[in-house]
């Protein structure tokens, strides 16, 4: 199975992600929108029928009150009594003027009819007919013999017009207000029918041909009063294709119907005043329509929102990824072999970190044991004298003795020598072994907080032994009987015989070679003393610490660098620093030669490999030892050194240094602007110049009148300057480019030599 890289699951997770949610806010608006326009529509379809009904109640209700005010007028209680013959034309104007009041454009009445079966006649806007006599008799006669006294009822429009005018009907069927007379009859002979046609009424069903919506208003038995369509009137609702009449039971409601296969809204509501129902289809098809428009709109809005939302995923997936490939790079992981491999990038890293973690182990192993090395290197040269007092205490806190120093009053070194292998089961070759072990045997019988470490030095093992005991008395006891314990179980576990030297005690770590050479000339004396002996250095040299003569080394140095460089003032210093710890000492007048010509001889050496002959210095023909060796104070011996030795060769070292340090200053000017952007270091260039450093820093500060580090910062500051002036490289990646180890450290240099940040120089520049 393929194994897809992170960046891929995390952009493909970032799509789902930014889709969903879009997919699923476009299909939950566009339901929601198609539902509401939908409820609207209902909503606005049953206002609708409602004030339909109100409008038809209006003009059903006017024509009742009005038909009410003829009935129980006098003309026509005299009317309904009355035979109406020909003579009677008084009368029959009289009615008829009740009757034609009635018909106003408001009540939409066409013709009210008015019969008497009793009396024979029957009036309408056509004339005075006999009722008998009538086209229509029978059809009317069973109006009067139906049982309701009043009723709304749907008749056909033929019924009520004579022949010579039944063309003039405008509609098929009348909407008749049907009521017997006379009302106080228990019989009723009569009838007075008011007539609308239905037609009149079909302007208060608002119909827009337009519109998909068919509005129509049923009677009791669902027969078809009002509807746009004037052929189906007066027919039963079934003609339409609409079935679920028995749904039409409530005062009101909405429903889906099938209507001709197509699905219909269909919103009723039933009169109140007469039973009739208000009915209205709208086509589901018409609503889908309207909300295909909004689901287009949605669909749209949706891909765009889909498009921002994946390209915004891409780019995140991107920059997510930036810092995972950047490790992956700097662990030299390749993608194609993550994929060959079948694992994800974090398992890549995590196989490298953990290789990391393993090589750390391994590297802190090797450096504790490399580190037990160096200090038993030091402590060797601590032993033999070749570390400087300043640097010996600093060195042995880094090797973790200060709280042995801090607590220690007195302080004695004790030596451990092999005194023969004959007669033994050991051979020569089998010393250093012998002398490992010994090593490893001070070690566990001596707790560490009263001991340095031991070392092997010429076949000899030395450790420095601390107590925080201030009497001497007691310390020397107690270093005794452990000495001749350690002296015991080496004689027991090894088989072997040593002999232990120790020193004078000593309160100051500074005295630890000299102590040493103590513990060693302690040994000296089996030759008398014999095998297997423990001597106190105190027992051979009455007393007295053991004469050591003290030389400079460092000075010397530090001298000979001062007069290379041609500093006058300090060579000067030096040299009177470097006589005083020479007379220091309490010594023979013989001995103190052996410094002094030590230091003639290394100033000589320094003037041979200088190409400096000795005729420039000394052109007499005597020797300068002899003159060394002739004078007798000390005053003497420093203006000696001074006027023939030193100064000559200040001068001669001067008049080169004059032709030589502007070419070199040039030179480290040049390396800094060539090299200002990597961890360039004046040992770096003193190499690449094979000058020693110091003297460089010298000749560099007496020609520039600054140090490198200084040359150097102001410089790299100029380069910030200029790339905040003229590129858009960020402040990030020109503390980068500078060897900064971080930002903050850049902006707080920055704002210390400028007052404000590089953000701020940057503004202030850009906007000027």
């Amino acid at each position: 199975m393929r194994s897809f890289s992170f960046l891929t699951k995390m952009t493909v997770f970032g799509f789902l992600l930014s889709t969903l949610p879009v997919l699923f806010i476009g299909i939950f608006s566009y339901v929601t929108s198609s539902n509401e326009i939908q409820k609207d529509v209902n909503k606005g379809k049953y206002q609708l029928l409602v004030q339909i009904n109100a409008n038809v109640d209006q003009i059903l209700t006017t024509v009742n009150h009005t038909l009410n005010q003829v009935i129980n007028s006098n003309v026509l209680k005299k009317a309904m009594n009355s035979p109406l013959n020909v003579s009677d034309f008084t009368l029959y104007d009289n009615l008829r003027d009740e009757l034609l009041h009635m018909q106003s454009f408001d009540t939409k009445l066409e013709d009210v009819v008015l019969i008497n079966s009793r009396h024979n006649w029957m009036i309408k806007n056509s004339g005075l007919y006999r009722f008998d006599q009538y086209a229509y008799h029978e059809q009317l006669t069973s109006l009067i013999q139906s049982n309701e006294d009043t009723a709304w009822s749907m008749n056909p429009s033929v019924w009520f017009y004579s022949e010579e005018s039944a063309d003039s009907a405008k509609c098929e069927y009348n909407i008749s207000l049907i009521k017997k007379l006379p009302v106080t009859e228990r019989n009723p002979y009569g009838l007075i029918m008011a007539n609308i046609p239905s037609c009149s009424l079909q302007t208060l069903l608002q119909y827009d041909p337009e519109q998909s919506d068919t509005t129509m208003v049923l009677d009791d038995k669902h027969h078809i009063l009002l509807h746009p369509d004037h052929s189906v009137i007066g027919q039963s609702i079934s003609v339409t294709g609409f079935t679920d009449t028995e749904k039409l039971n409530e005062q009101s409601g909405q429903f889906m119907s099938l209507i001709n296969d197509q699905k219909y809204s269909v919103t009723y509501y039933k009169s109140p005043t007469n039973g009739w129902i208000y009915l209205s289809f709208t086509s589901i098809a018409s609503l889908t329509k309207e909300s295909q428009k909004i689901g287009i709109y949605t669909l749209v809005v949706c891909l765009f929102m889909l498009l921002v939302t994946m390209l915004l995923a891409w780019i995140g997936s991107r920059r997510m990824y930036s810092p995972i490939q950047m490790l992956l790079k700097q662990m030299d992981v390749r993608t194609p072999e993550i994929r060959q491999n079948r694992k994800n990038e974090f398992q890549a890293i995590g196989e490298q970190i953990q290789q990391l973690f393993q090589s750390k182990t391994q590297l802190e192993s090797e450096l504790q044991q490399h580190l037990k090395q160096v200090r038993t290197l030091f402590l060797a040269k601590a032993f033999q004298g070749q570390v400087k007092n300043n640097d010996l205490t600093e060195q042995l806190e880094r090797f973790g003795y200060s709280t042995q120093l801090q607590a220690w009053e007195s302080l004695a070194v004790v030596t451990f020598q092999i005194d023969s292998l004959d007669g033994t089961r050991y051979e020569k070759r089998d010393t250093e072994l012998l002398l490992f072990a010994i090593h490893n045997m001070i070690e566990e019988l001596i707790p560490a907080n009263n001991r340095l470490g031991s070392v092997t030095i010429d076949h000899t093992v030395a450790t420095l032994f601390g107590s925080a005991t201030v009497e001497i008395n007691d310390f020397k006891t107690a270093l005794f009987e452990l000495t001749e314990h350690l002296q015991q179980q080496i004689q027991t576990l090894l088989e072997l015989k040593v002999s232990i030297g120790i020193s004078l005690p000593f309160d100051s770590i500074a005295h630890i070679s000299l102590a040493y050479q103590e513990g060693l000339d302690a040994l000296k004396h089996r030759l008398k003393l014999g095998e297997g002996i423990v001597i106190q250095y105190e027992n051979v040299n009455q007393g007295k610490h053991y004469l050591n003569i003290s030389y400079p080394s460092h000075l010397e140095n530090e001298l000979i660098d001062a007069i290379k460089l041609a500093d006058k003032d300090k060579s000067k210093e030096l040299l009177r620093s470097f006589l005083g710890p020479v007379f220091s000492d309490q010594m023979s007048p013989q001995e103190y030669h052996l410094p002094l010509v030590r230091l003639l001889n290394s100033l000589l050496i320094v003037k041979q490999e200088s190409g400096i002959s000795l005729n420039q210095i000394h052109p007499g023909k005597s020797s300068l030892f002899e003159d060394l060796l002739h004078l007798n104070t000390v005053p003497e011996i420093e203006e000696w050194f001074w006027t023939r030795v030193i100064h000559p060769m200040i001068q001669i070292f001067r008049d080169r240094q004059d032709a030589q340090y502007h070419n070199i200053s040039e030179k480290i000017i040049d390396l800094i602007h060539h090299h200002y952007d990597t961890d360039l270091s004046l040992e770096e260039c003193a190499s690449r110049l094979n000058y020693n450093a110091n003297y460089l820093s010298s000749v560099f500060r007496k020609e520039t009148n600054s140090s490198f580090s200084e040359y150097l910062a102001t410089y790299r500051f100029s380069m910030a300057k200029k790339w905040l002036r003229e590129t858009d490289i960020s402040i990030k990646d020109i503390a980068a480019r500078l060897c900064y180890n971080n930002p903050q450290n850049f902006i707080r240099s920055f704002r210390k030599l400028e007052g404000i940040t590089p953000g701020q120089y940057r503004e202030k520049h850009i906007s000027s």
